[in-house]
């Protein structure tokens, strides 16, 4: 994919215009605050991106959604006029996601409105933080897209300069919960699941519930994300507002995957416990997570899978040690996955090859999602398929939208799920699910 055009080009060849400066700060709470719409927000590692309003927006739909939003994209960014001083932090990426299925879901009553098949966004603002430097990206389209993009780019400057970030405030509070399924109903699903694996139609399958909440008070997602930034460091923090509907945001210790040049990083994230109360009861119950027969052979299941997904693209795919993630309230199991490509592969290529790994979907992928549908009474929308970002070179990283819900200003969804394979029992499973719930209801209750 060749990059975006540089000073060289004619603006009146381009519809796409960026321009950017260094900023002294960046407090990204200000984009992120206002009423324009999409917004995005982003934070993983060293990295932190806010961004709102649309310069040009992708969507599409069904099967073919990946390839149409890949295509889509490159035409984007082939059109694009970039300052060659601009360093990579600060180009245009584009931001957005996907849904978990191919089609709607024909149950109940969805709290998906405005959430297509898949939703990509190229923003008019884009504020990017790495280490300590940050910088400030206008994009503009049209005609005039120069002048307004230098235009935005004084605008924001000034409006981020006059701009101080709050502490956020406290959590709404919750006065209504509702549970689907039900516990005996959750009992009847997993012991299904169950029979599915002794026939030998399913290996494994994951089961999702999800906890619709009525607030007391009205929602600040920025604020909910400033305080999962300090409790979750390390998960990739993610929030999406499209252009209407709610608001889909989470922290999630799962990244699908990332791609820079013809290097490529993933991981096999599967087989939970709980966070002990002592140093010495955390460890004994990482130390049993290590050898417990069920969370092993889950974990494997998973591993394998996605070195199967990976090596028709590789010409070496390297597995890591299994290892314990810690998070606030769970621990996993780890294994770190790196592939070196045989050739350039856009990164939306490797999301449509990863999705869903069995981590979220199951084994054989067609059985498991066809027990998931056929199970769950509720939408899954985006929850548990890939979101983050890609650049105009293709590079761009991926994680799985777990830990999080989808949201109204007086009214949450939340959605969290569980492994199921031979000897699972259903009361640990839910067990499990409640702890997964923990860091989006800790924001609001």
């Amino acid at each position: 994919m060749e990059p975006l055009r540089g000073d060289g080009t004619t603006v009146g060849e381009t519809t796409v215009v960026a321009r950017g400066c260094r900023l002294d700060d960046a407090p990204v709470r200000a984009v992120l605050e206002t009423d324009a719409r999409p917004r995005f927000f982003w934070a993983a590692g060293t990295e932190s991106i806010a961004a709102r309003g649309s310069a040009a927006t992708v969507t599409a739909g069904g099967q073919s959604r990946f390839g149409d939003v890949q295509a889509a994209v490159e035409a984007l960014f082939e059109d694009c006029s970039v300052p060659d001083r601009l360093p990579s932090v600060a180009r245009p990426r584009a931001f957005g996601g996907f849904a978990f299925h191919n089609g709607s879901h024909e149950g109940g009553d969805s709290p998906w409105d405005g959430f297509p098949g898949a939703a990509f966004f190229l923003p008019e603002i884009q504020v990017t933080v790495r280490d300590d430097d940050a910088w400030l990206t206008a994009t503009a389209t049209g005609p005039e897209a120069a002048a307004e993009a230098e235009a935005l780019l004084d605008e924001w400057r000034d409006r981020l300069a006059d701009h101080s970030e709050r502490e956020p405030g406290p959590p709404p509070g919750i006065s209504h919960r509702e549970r689907t399924p039900t516990r005996d109903g959750w009992r009847e699903q997993v012991s299904a699941a169950i029979s599915g694996v002794d026939r030998g139609d399913l290996q494994k399958v994951v089961l999702a519930q999800s906890l619709k909440v009525a607030l007391e008070a009205d929602l600040s997602v920025p604020d909910v994300m400033a305080r999962l930034s300090r409790t979750y460091p390390d998960c990739y923090r993610f929030m999406l507002s499209p252009e209407s509907g709610g608001t889909f945001f989470g922290a999630t210790p799962e990244r699908l995957v990332s791609v820079r040049g013809r290097t490529v990083r993933t991981e096999a994230l599967a087989g939970s416990t709980g966070r002990g109360d002592t140093p010495a009861e955390d460890e004994w119950l990482a130390a049993e997570l290590l050898e417990s027969e069920k969370d092993r052979h889950e974990h494997k299941l998973v591993a394998d899978a996605i070195r199967d997904q990976l090596e028709p693209f590789a010409s070496t795919v390297r597995i890591g040690d299994r290892t314990i993630r810690r998070l606030a309230t769970v621990q996993h199991l780890r294994t770190s996955i790196t592939a070196e490509l045989d050739d350039d592969e856009h990164v939306l290529s490797l999301v449509e090859a990863l999705h869903p790994t069995p981590a979220v979907g199951g084994l054989p992928p067609d059985a498991a999602l066809r027990t998931i549908r056929e199970t769950e009474a509720f939408d899954r929308g985006w929850y548990a398929a890939p979101i983050g970002w890609v650049d105009a070179a293709g590079n761009g990283t991926f994680a799985v939208g777990l830990r999080s819900a989808v949201a109204t200003e007086r009214e949450a969804t939340l959605f969290a799920g569980a492994g199921i394979v031979a000897d699972s029992d259903p009361d640990r499973e839910w067990d499990e699910v409640q702890l997964k719930y923990r860091p989006i209801l800790d924001e609001l209750e």
